[in-house]
Formats: structure tokens, C-alpha cells, sequence
């Protein structure tokens, strides 16, 4: 069957290859104050030098001016106030 209206699958699948993905990088540790949140910016910051899209979605410094320090230059995406009922 040739659907004229149908577009080739493969031509979606040359499309995707071309504009690649994204990747999710997850830090994990066992016990609070390990660092995971200075490595994850710290990263982020290595990314950033290197011409790598890097995009903060949430970020809980806890207070800690160096970790805060690490923000500078990462794009953060605003945080949306919620009413709960």
C-alpha cells in the first residue's frame, strides 16, 4: 500500500538521528551532605565551558554560600508558586 498522504517512517527516523536527544544525568548518595549538588553544578559549570546546553530545573543549595556561588551563569528555569487546597 502506498498512502501519497502517509510520509515514509524512515523519514521521521532520519529526522530524530539528526536532531539528536537529550541526556538525564541522576547523582545519587546515600546520606545528605555527601556533595551531590556541588558535583551536579560543578558539572553543569564543565558543560557550560565545553558549548553544552545545561538547564537547572530545581536546585536546593540548603543555604551553603559555595554551592550557591556555582548558580552564577547556569540558566535556571523559575520556580511556579502552587496553591494546594
Amino acid at each position: 500500500m502506498n498512502d501519497p498522504d502517509r510520509r515514509d517512517p524512515e523519514a521521521f527516523l532520519r529526522q530524530a538521528a539528526q536532531e539528536g536527544r537529550g541526556r538525564l544525568k541522576i547523582f545519587l548518595g546515600a546520606a545528605p551532605g555527601v556533595g551531590k549538588t556541588y558535583e551536579m553544578l560543578t558539572d553543569g559549570m564543565q558543560r557550560l565551558q565545553a558549548g553544552i546546553d545545561v538547564v537547572i530545573g530545581v536546585v536546593e543549595t540548603h543555604g551553603r554560600r559555595e554551592t550557591e556561588a556555582l548558580l552564577t551563569g547556569h540558566e535556571v528555569i523559575p520556580r511556579r508558586d502552587v496553591d494546594h487546597q
